[in-house]
């Protein structure tokens, strides 16, 4: 029996995120600079998305630049904003010919021009797909998306619109960047790093948590499959005893 046999699809993770990290590494490793890495790390990006899409996943969300990233060398920072251009226009097709829609979450105004106008005309043209909603990440900080949540349901109170004892987790959820996602079921982080990095802090609450030591881009559909296996072997509880749930 396969890997992908074993999986339960009755049991799928309704959102999966994945922190794609290694790519420099990995470069590293075959003495090639790191825009190489990033480079190959694209090709695994469409493998996932396509057996995500294939196995029935509804929602993939991918952490593909953050705030912090700004920080990286500038060179660094243009290669990797060519790359995105250029895999948007590439992978147009990809994402049409697999019903997926595409979202992007995070600061998306900080992004250069060129690479923000493409991303919105590929959110536009996805826009009535269904089979799976595809999020990317970008210029994506978690304390500062809850901070900005924070200010707006604060000018909401002063104005009125909202009283302080009517906040509750659904207010929030209604402010997040991710307001049209369910909570995120499994997280997998690739390279061997067991740290979060400040992804999805209010929405991973309890999310199942997967490491691996593969690097992103040696990340294919048979390590995907092996976490979801995983992921299905678990029991979530929720706060509840195994006795409350059986």
């Amino acid at each position: 029996m396969s890997l992908k046999e074993k999986i339960n699809i009755n049991h799928l993770p309704s959102h999966l995120a994945i922190i794609m990290d290694g790519n420099g590494r990995w470069a590293k490793q075959k003495g090639r600079l790191r825009a190489f890495g990033h480079k190959n790390g694209s090709k695994a990006v469409r493998e996932i998305v396509e057996a995500s899409a294939e196995l029935g996943i509804d929602n993939l969300t991918l952490y593909a630049f953050s705030t912090e990233n700004w920080k990286r060398p500038k060179i660094e920072v243009q290669t990797l904003m060519r790359l995105l251009v250029s895999s948007l226009k590439k992978e147009i097709k990809t994402l049409q010919d697999n019903n997926i829609r595409l979202l992007g979450i995070g600061d998306l105004s900080s992004l250069p021009k060129k690479a923000h106008q493409e991303l919105l005309e590929v959110i536009d043209n996805t826009k009535t797909n269904n089979k799976m909603t595809l999020v990317l990440a970008l210029s994506y900080g978690s304390r500062e998306e809850i901070l900005n949540t924070v200010k707006k349901i604060a000018v909401k109170v002063k104005n009125n619109i909202i009283s302080p004892e009517n906040i509750d987790e659904s207010v929030i959820n209604e402010h997040l960047y991710t307001r049209n996602l369910p909570d995120v079921d499994l997280l997998i982080r690739t390279s061997g790093e067991q740290r979060i990095s400040n992804f999805l802090l209010w929405q991973i609450a309890y999310a199942e948590l997967y490491f691996t030591e593969t690097l992103w881009p040696d990340f294919n559909k048979e390590n995907l499959y092996e976490a979801i296996i995983e992921y299905q072997k678990r029991e979530r509880r929720f706060g509840k005893t195994s006795e409350q749930l059986s």
